[in-house]
């Protein structure tokens, strides 16, 4: 069976198009959404793509092989994927930024409030006027913005100063 290169390469450019557009949008937390949903399911199609297009350029593939410089960039690549299942996060549950902020998502706002200097109630009027209408000072900011990342962080930016 012969792959054709017409199917092939657009399959393989619209995929990597939509791979890169929501790994960025998720490495900057600006994912919404189904962004995360597409990167993770629709990567099967990269995989096909890369699969098919590889197939229907075999021979200049095999040249690209035969070149040590080819050589030493995919081994870079091998050796950081190799790396990456056996190197783990600190014993306390990952980068301390990111711990610190996961804290204040989850905390009530009544917690939240002394942190920035405002009182409980402020911090719901600022909510309420971002859109977060049924905010109280009891709520932490995860439990009003719901469980999407992006609201998340707009509710948090909402009441910080």
């Amino acid at each position: 069976m012969t792959i054709s290169r017409d199917w092939a390469t657009p399959l393989t450019i619209g995929a990597f198009l939509l791979m890169a557009v929501t790994g960025l949008l998720m490495f900057f937390h600006l994912d919404t959404g189904l962004n995360k949903e597409a990167h993770e399911w629709l990567g099967w199609a990269m995989v096909i793509g890369v699969g098919t297009h590889v197939t229907a350029n075999w021979t200049a593939f095999k040249r690209h092989l035969a070149r040590p410089t080819a050589l030493v960039v995919i081994g870079v690549f091998a050796a950081i994927l190799a790396a990456s299942f056996f190197i783990k996060e600190d014993e306390e549950g990952g980068h301390p930024g990111k711990r610190a902020t996961q804290v204040v998502l989850h905390a009530p706002l009544t917690s939240v409030a002394p942190l920035v200097g405002q009182a409980p109630e402020a911090l719901v009027a600022k909510l309420q006027a971002a859109g977060f209408k049924s905010a109280n000072a009891g709520q932490s900011v995860a439990d009003i913005a719901g469980p999407d990342q992006g609201q998340q962080f707009k509710a948090l930016g909402a009441i910080l100063p």
